[in-house]
């Protein structure tokens, strides 16, 4: 068996939640279970959202509750030119082209046509720019899914979900890899880092699944190799929706860092732990069901 490297990579648009110490746990106790590495990295790529300070907050956080990083975190933010070289190499192999499509742009052209934005989803990209001779500054850069001799389809076998399969072009289209604004995206950072840290394992949140057929699109456009996926249950909140900054979720209580683990290991369908906080860490590595994957 390869060698077992396992991440957590938290955004720091502030401090860990509930459902994020779901998704930090898990990650942790099946690189331990594994006898991996566990890593962090600080996914700031996206630095209008970025807010100062939450980077060590989140760190202390992650202390506070006994999961320690096997390396130094790495920072997003101090990693653009391997983004860029990345870009510079689609450019080269012509998978990517400049888009000036705004979101609103994207949900008229689609409006033209009699078709409407659901709720809390994206339009599939109409393909406005795909063959366009001539676009303005600013733009966007856009993956190119429809490419000659090679499928969109993609399927993949995650460890707690089982088949999975999406076709990209009919359900996503083209999409960005690196903004108007020259941020590079969640998708392609992702990516990069994963290759260049030699990431095996990813274990995430569900909410983050729909989000791996493009991620293994992008890496046979890399020529970089595909992870295992595990993706953990979701916390919810009051209104039944995924727990988020968004809809209120309260910050960690670091103070108390058994309850906060105890209550993210029965999300997990682990039994409660008395003791400390390395005991109840020991008892659900030895739990943890996914050990054989």
């Amino acid at each position: 068996m390869s060698r077992y490297v396992g991440r957590f990579a938290p955004s720091p648009t502030g401090p860990l939640h509930a459902g994020s110490l779901v998704a930090a746990l898990a990650s942790w106790l099946d690189a331990r279970a594994h006898a991996g590495a566990w890593l962090v990295r600080i996914e700031d790529v996206d630095t209008p959202r970025t807010i100062p300070g939450a980077d060590q907050t989140i760190l202390h956080q992650l202390a506070s509750c006994g999961l320690y990083p096997d390396a130094p975190p790495t920072w997003q933010s101090q990693r653009t030119s391997l983004y860029q070289r990345a870009l510079t190499q689609l450019q080269a192999d012509g998978m990517v082209y400049p888009c000036t499509c705004s979101r609103k742009d994207i949900t008229d052209a689609w409006a033209a046509l009699g078709e409407q934005r659901p709720r809390n989803s994206d339009l599939i990209y109409p393909g406005t720019c795909r063959n366009a001779a001539h676009v303005k500054s600013p733009f966007a850069w856009r993956v190119r899914t429809e490419q000659p001799h090679r499928s969109t389809s993609i399927t993949w076998t995650d460890r707690r979900l089982g088949s999975q399969s999406q076709d990209v072009e009919t359900a996503v289209g083209d999409f960005v890899v690196q903004r108007a604004d020259a941020c590079f995206t969640y998708q392609l950072a992702m990516v990069v880092d994963d290759a260049e840290q030699s990431i095996s394992h990813i274990v995430r949140g569900e909410d983050l699944a729909d989000n791996t057929a493009r991620q293994i699109w992008l890496q046979g456009c890399l020529n970089v190799p595909t992870q295992k996926y595990l993706h953990t249950p979701l916390v919810v909140g009051p209104n039944g929706e995924k727990l988020s900054k968004q809809n209120g979720a309260t910050a960690l209580d670091s103070s108390q860092p058994l309850h906060a683990l105890n209550d993210a290991a029965l999300v997990l369908g682990l039994s409660s732990a008395q003791g400390s906080v390395a005991e109840a860490l020991l008892a659900w590595t030895q739990q943890w069901p996914f050990s054989k994957a």
